[in-house]
Parts: structure tokens; C-alpha cells; sequence
């Protein structure tokens, strides 16, 4: 494969990948210190949103939450162009054209921002929420914020340097965290998610800052900018699909159902990306870089993808069996009564979950094998089957017809559409069979003893851990044939 082409020369720079040996090292330690980070980090985010949603905020709060999340996450996918990647996958010395690419980032989240602060009121009135106006003018200068601090973070992305990013997500996290209570309990509603999450953005923008120094430098270079916009502009629309896909459900249900029904599956979706947050976000904090440093080696690109995809997939399956088959118990212990109804749709969005795991780690291989084409089709497709049948879920079934909804055009219709891109790629069926067969063995076996566990021993707290414990210990024993993937070559080229 050709090398990417720095924007300042116009031919491929000389590649500053390190050494095999120390790429390696390097992603483990990434992986590592990414792991730490992210389980600590979703660890508190759970408890503190167990404290909201049991003495602070009701379900129409959490939905008017839920719509301008959604909102935000789907401008962020695009806030910056897709320019910031540059930073982690050029090659060459990324500071010669970093300017331009700070320069570019923050005026695309400026007009972006903009644009929503005077449509605001019309994008919550379409949304059946009028509530949310000014929620979303608040929440949405993380957009700017997020612009300016793509070029630092892109930095420490390229640099694997987890351990500092870890410190600076502590902060941000210990800030929005505090703001956010403090409001919630001084009666500020969903207005103290928006607060919250600018004090933290701000703090990680420091953050970063100061861990690459020297990197916010603005600066301007046309044939860079042209250049940036060509590899740029793609990757943003693809992330602009990738979030619609996770999102419209999110403008479905709260358009159809109302802000009641909303709170319920804001929550719902919120417990099944648990695992997808815990396990799937610290492999992609690392597996983007990973698979750039191997896009050159087709072989090293395969082992180091079915390796990644089987640790992920191994280690999500049975938090996504427990969670889904132990939904109604788990919420009502956890949430407290108030929010059982959101059970209903939580073992259907676990097992969207784990879909999204596998897809999230395609879609990274992809970007980083230059499959740009392929991915846009990708995820053009699934957005435009998902958004008619969630409508007909959401019609004939509530907040269950949209989780099925979900899972039927994911399993039917995107899986297939990835496992063609990957294969186009030089990753086949058989790697991608082998990373999967033992895990999902392993959780078939789970759901049936944890259901007739169920059937015999009811479902009090200690049954239930009785139950759990059984099945985590038959799910060990059939995952055990497959540890030689998922230990894999101490070659230095695996991810």
C-alpha cells in the first residue's frame, strides 16, 4: 500500500513508524494504561448516574438530556472535518502542518456552533422537546472547545501516550462531575448535564495542552488545507454516518414516544453501552494508530485485527449475557423501581452492543487501510435502512420495537456489509470466525443456564448471584480452547 502524502510536499515523507519491537511495546502499554483509564472513568460515570437518576432528575429530564447528547454527538462527528486524523496517520513530522490543522478545526466547530445556537429552538421543536433550546445552545460550546483541542489530543494519540491522557480524562471527569451535581441538586434539571460537561471540556482542553506543548499554534498553509480537506472531509462524513446510526434512535423514539418514554431508553441505552464504553473505548484509543503502523503488512494486519477483535469480543460477551439476561433485577436494584420499564428494551440493545463492538473495530481497520469508499457505503446503508424501520418499531412496539429494530438491520443487513469491506481489505471470513466461535459458544451456553437457572431458582439477589457466578465460571471454560488467539504472538507486529 502506497504511503499516505504529507500535505506540505506533495510525495510520501520518509515513515517515522518506530521499530517493530518498539510499536509493539508501545501498544500494550497504550492498551494498558487505555483499559485503566476507561474502566475508572465509566466506573464513576455509573455511580454518578445512579445519584441523578434516584434523587435528582426524573425520565422527561433525562430525555430533554437524552436529545441534546444526541445532537451533539452527531455535530461532533463533524465538528472538526475528519482533518484532525491527519495528526495520528501521516507520516512525516506532524508539526510542520498541525497549524493548518488547528486553524481549520476551529473555524469549522465555530460556524458550526453557530449555525446551532440560532436554529436551536427549531431543532428542539422538531424534536418534540421545545424544552431543549437552551440546553443545546449551552451543551454545544463543547463543540468549540472539542475543535480546539483535536490537535493536542491527535498528539497524544499518535504518541500512545495513554498515561497522560489518563490524568487528563481524571480531570475532566472529577470537574463535569462536580458541576453537574452541584446544579442537579440545586434544582438547574438538565441544564446541569450542559454546565457540567463545558467546565469539563475546558479542563481537558488545559489538560492537553499542557501534555503537548507547543501544539496550539494556529497557522495557515493553502496547499495543506486542500490537501487535509481530501483526506478529511470522507472520514467525517463516515463519522457523521457512524453517529447517526447510534443517535437517530435517540430523535425516533423522543419525535414518536415522547420525552417519558425517551428518559426510558436514554437510560436503557446508556446500561448496554457499558461494556461497549469499558472495553471497545479503550481498544480504539489505540487500535486506530495500531492498524496505521500495520496497514503496510497485509499479514501483520490480519493478525493484528483478529487478535484485537477476539480479546474485544472475549471480554464483552458475558457482561453483555448477564446485563441482558438479568435486565429487570439490575435496573430495579441499581435505579430503583421508577425505571424497570426500561428493562424491557435492554437484553435487545446488549446484543446491540456487542454488534457495535465488532463494527466500531471494522470501521477503525478501515479508515486506517485507506477504505474510505467502502465505509461510506457502509455506514450510508445502515443509516438509510435503520431510520424507516425504527419508526415502524417505535409505532408498533414503543421503546422494544425500536431495540429490535436496532438489532434486525445491524445483524441482517450492516454485518454482512462489513464482512465484505473487511474481506476487500485481505481480512477474511475464516480470521474473523476464529476470533468469534469460542466467545459466542461461550455465551449460548451462559444464556441457557442463566434462564433455566431462572426457571428453577427464581430470581432473588442470591439466586441471581448464585446463577451469575455458574455461568461466568461454564463461560471461562469455553472460551479456554481459544486462548491461544487471544494471547497471540509476543511478535511485535500484533495489536
Amino acid at each position: 500500500m502506497d504511503s499516505v502524502r504529507t500535505p506540505d510536499s506533495g510525495t510520501a515523507e520518509p515513515s517515522d513508524t518506530p521499530a517493530p519491537a518498539s510499536l509493539g511495546r508501545k501498544v500494550r502499554s497504550a492498551a494498558r494504561w487505555s483499559l485503566i483509564n476507561t474502566v475508572v472513568m465509566r466506573l464513576g460515570n455509573f455511580a454518578t448516574g445512579i445519584l441523578l437518576a434516584r434523587f435528582a432528575l426524573g425520565p422527561a429530564q433525562w430525555g430533554v438530556y437524552g436529545i441534546a447528547q444526541t445532537v451533539l454527538l452527531v455535530l461532533l462527528s463533524a465538528n472538526e472535518l475528519g482533518v484532525s486524523l491527519a495528526i495520528v496517520r501521516w507520516d512525516g513530522d506532524p508539526r510542520r502542518f498541525a497549524p493548518t490543522v488547528l486553524t481549520l478545526a476551529t473555524a469549522s466547530s465555530g460556524l458550526l456552533y453557530a449555525a446551532l445556537f440560532f436554529s436551536a429552538p427549531t431543532v428542539a421543536g422538531l424534536l418534540d422537546s421545545p424544552g431543549a433550546a437552551g440546553v443545546l445552545r449551552v451543551m454545544c460550546l463543547c463543540l468549540v472547545i472539542d475543535g480546539v483541542a483535536q490537535v493536542p489530543a491527535g498528539f497524544l494519540t499518535r504518541e500512545f501516550a495513554q498515561g497522560r491522557r489518563m490524568v487528563i480524562d481524571a480531570l475532566n471527569f472529577l470537574i463535569s462531575t462536580s458541576v453537574t451535581l452541584v446544579l442537579a441538586f440545586a434544582g438547574w434539571g438538565a441544564m446541569s448535564f450542559a454546565w457540567g460537561a463545558v467546565a469539563g471540556n475546558i479542563a481537558a482542553l488545559a489538560g492537553c495542552a499542557l501534555a503537548a506543548p507547543g501544539t496550539l499554534r494556529f497557522g495557515w498553509d493553502p496547499e495543506q488545507a486542500r490537501a487535509l480537506l481530501r483526506f478529511g472531509l470522507p472520514l467525517a462524513g463516515a463519522s457523521l454516518l457512524a453517529l447517526a446510526v447510534v443517535n437517530v434512535d435517540t430523535l425516533v423514539v423522543g419525535s414518536t414516544l415522547g420525552q417519558v418514554s425517551l428518559g426510558f431508553y436514554v437510560l436503557a441505552f446508556n446500561m448496554s453501552g457499558w461494556p461497549v464504553r469499558i472495553i471497545s473505548e479503550a481498544a480504539r484509543r489505540v487500535s486506530f494508530a495500531g492498524f496505521s503502523r500495520l496497514a503496510g503488512s497485509p499479514q501483520a494486519l490480519v493478525r493484528g485485527f483478529s487478535r484485537a477483535l477476539g480479546v474485544l469480543v472475549t471480554g464483552t460477551v458475558p457482561l453483555c449475557v448477564l446485563l441482558g439476561s438479568l435486565a429487570a433485577p439490575v435496573v430495579h436494584l441499581v435505579y430503583g423501581g421508577t425505571w424497570v420499564p426500561a428493562a424491557d428494551a435492554l437484553p435487545w440493545l446488549m446484543a446491540l452492543g456487542l454488534i457495535r463492538i465488532g463494527c466500531e473495530l471494522a470501521y477503525d481497520c478501515l479508515v486506517a487501510t485507506e477504505q474510505r469508499r467502502a465505509l461510506l457505503l457502509v455506514q450510508g446503508l445502515w443509516v438509510v435502512a435503520l431510520v424507516p424501520v425504527l419508526l415502524v418499531g417505535a409505532r408498533l412496539g414503543g421503546i422494544v420495537g425500536v431495540s429490535q429494530g436496532h438489532v434486525l438491520v445491524a445483524a441482517c443487513l450492516v454485518v454482512p456489509a462489513f464482512l465484505y469491506a473487511l474481506g476487500r481489505a485481505g481480512i477474511g471470513l475464516a480470521h474473523i470466525a476464529a476470533a468469534c466461535a469460542w466467545p459466542l459458544l461461550g455465551g449460548t451456553v451462559m444464556t441457557l443456564l442463566i434462564l433455566a437457572g431462572k426457571r428453577f431458582l427464581g430470581d432473588g439477589t442470591p439466586a441471581l448471584l448464585l446463577i451469575g457466578t455458574a455461568a461466568l465460571a461454564c463461560y471461562a471454560v469455553c472460551v479456554l480452547p481459544g486462548r491461544r488467539l487471544l494471547l497471540g504472538s509476543r511478535a511485535p507486529e500484533t495489536v
